[in-house]
C-alpha cells in the first residue's frame, strides 16, 4: 500500500489535475456481473473525470451476452450514468463452437475455464436488481465504426473480453483500425510464473484469445496506430488486497459501495485482470516493463488452438503482423492507489435517475 505521504501526493496530483484534452473510449467488455473484474474495469473508466465513455459494447465471454447487457445497464443506473448507452454485440465466437470444444476436450484434455459455456442459463433475479433502461438498437460493431469516423484518430478501443465485436468491425470497415487512436486489449499469455493449473502446463493459453481465436488473429493483424496488450504475465502480479476494500469501505461513493458489496470472497482469488488494462491506459507508469514484439493467435484446430504466438525481428513469419506493447510487470501499489482514489470518488457527469 502507500509507503509515504509523498506517494499519496503524487497520486493525487496524477488523478486530480485536469487533462489538456478529453480522452474518448469505447469499452468493449464481456460484462459478467454484478461486481468482479469486468464491472470494476468499467467503473475505472466511468469514474475518471477526463474520460468520455462513448458507449459500452458487450460480447459473450465470461457470461452470455444478454445477461451481461442487463448487468451493464444496471451498473450504469446505480452510478447515475444512464447517458452512456449499451450496445449488444456478438452472441458467440466467429468459428469456435461449444460442440467442437467438447470434442477437443476429449482429444487434448479439458479446458480449465470455458466462460459462458461453463454456465447454465438462469432466470434467477439479478442480485443488484433488474435494469429499467434498455440497450441501444444499434449493434456493437457498427457503433464502434461510427465512433471512429465521428472522432477520427481520437478513440481508444478498450477490449477486455473475446475480440469478436472488434473483429467484426475490422472486417466491415477497412479503415476502422487506422481511424482509431489505439487498441487496448486484456489478453494473451507468454510465460506467467504461476502454479495455477490453467497456465502451468499451457503458458500460452489465455481465455479471451482462446474463446475466439480467429477474431483475435484478425484484430491483431489490423493496422492500429498502437496496440497495448495486458498479458496474463502482468495480470497474475496483481490482486485486490483486503487493504483496497478497506480503503473503499468507509466511502459513501456509490462506485465504492458497489465494489465492496459485490467483490467475491476470499479476495485472494481476485486478480485485477481488466482493471489493470484500464488503469494502465489512464496511467502508463503503472506498467514497469513491457516487451515490444509481434503477436498473433494460433488458429490451427489442434491442441494449441487459441494459444498466443509471439515473434521478434526477422524470426517472424512472412505474413502481415503488427507489433504490440506486451505488458509484463506492474507497479502494484500505484495500481491499487489509483483504484482506491477513482472508486471512492463521486461519479462525474451523473444524470438524474427515474424513480424505481
Amino acid at each position: 500500500m502507500v509507503k509515504s505521504l509523498f506517494g499519496w501526493f503524487l497520486l493525487l496530483l496524477l488523478v486530480t489535475i485536469p487533462a489538456l484534452a478529453q480522452r474518448y473510449v469505447v469499452a468493449d467488455q464481456d460484462a459478467a456481473g454484478p461486481g468482479g473484474s469486468d464491472m470494476t474495469s468499467l467503473l475505472v473508466l466511468l469514474q475518471s473525470p477526463d474520460v468520455k465513455v462513448l458507449g459500452i459494447t458487450v460480447v459473450t465471454g465470461d457470461g452470455w451476452r444478454d445477461p451481461e447487457v442487463a448487468h451493464a445497464l444496471r451498473l450504469l443506473e446505480i452510478i447515475g450514468r444512464t447517458d452512456v448507452r449499451v450496445y449488444p454485440g456478438a452472441q458467440g465466437p466467429l468459428l469456435r463452437t461449444q460442440e467442437w470444444t467438447a470434442l477437443a476436450d476429449q482429444m487434448y484434455g479439458p479446458a480449465t475455464y470455458t466462460g459462458a459455456w461453463g454456465t447454465v442459463a438462469s432466470n434467477d433475479p439479478m442480485p443488484e436488481g433488474r435494469p429499467t433502461t434498455k440497450a441501444a438498437d444499434e449493434d456493437a460493431a457498427h457503433f464502434m465504426i461510427r465512433m471512429v469516423h465521428q472522432y477520427p484518430h481520437q478513440v481508444t478501443i478498450y477490449a477486455a473480453g473475446p475480440l469478436t465485436n472488434v473483429a467484426l468491425a475490422v472486417s466491415l470497415d477497412p479503415q476502422f483500425a487506422e481511424l482509431a487512436q489505439e487498441l487496448v486489449v486484456m489478453g494473451g499469455s507468454m510465460n506467467p510464473q504461476t502454479e495455477a493449473a490453467e497456465w502451468s502446463s499451457d503458458p500460452r493459453h489465455e481465455f479471451n484469445f482462446w474463446f475466439d481465436p480467429e477474431a483475435a488473429s484478425i484484430v491483431l493483424k489490423a493496422r492500429w496506430p498502437k496496440i497495448s496488450v495486458t498479458t496474463i504475465d502482468a495480470s497474475l502480479k496483481t490482486r485486490i488486497d483486503p487493504e483496497v476494500l478497506d480503503g473503499l469501505a468507509g466511502s459513501k461513493a456509490v462506485a465504492a459501495q458497489y465494489t465492496v458489496k459485490y467483490t467475491r470472497r476470499p479476495v485472494t482469488i481476485n486478480y485485477l485482470w481488466d482493471e489493470l488494462a484500464a488503469a494502465a491506459w489512464l496511467d502508463p507508469a503503472i506498467i514497469t516493463r513491457e516487451r515490444f514484439l509481434y503477436m498473433d493467435v494460433n488458429t490451427d484446430h489442434g491442441a494449441g488452438y487459441g494459444d498466443t504466438l509471439t515473434y521478434t525481428g526477422e524470426a517472424r513469419p512472412k505474413i502481415t503482423l503488427q507489433k504490440v506493447h506486451a505488458q509484463m510487470d506492474v507497479d502494484l501499489p500505484r495500481l491499487q492507489q489509483l483504484l482506491i482514489h477513482l472508486l471512492s470518488s463521486e461519479t462525474p457527469n451523473t444524470v438524474k435517475q427515474p424513480a424505481r
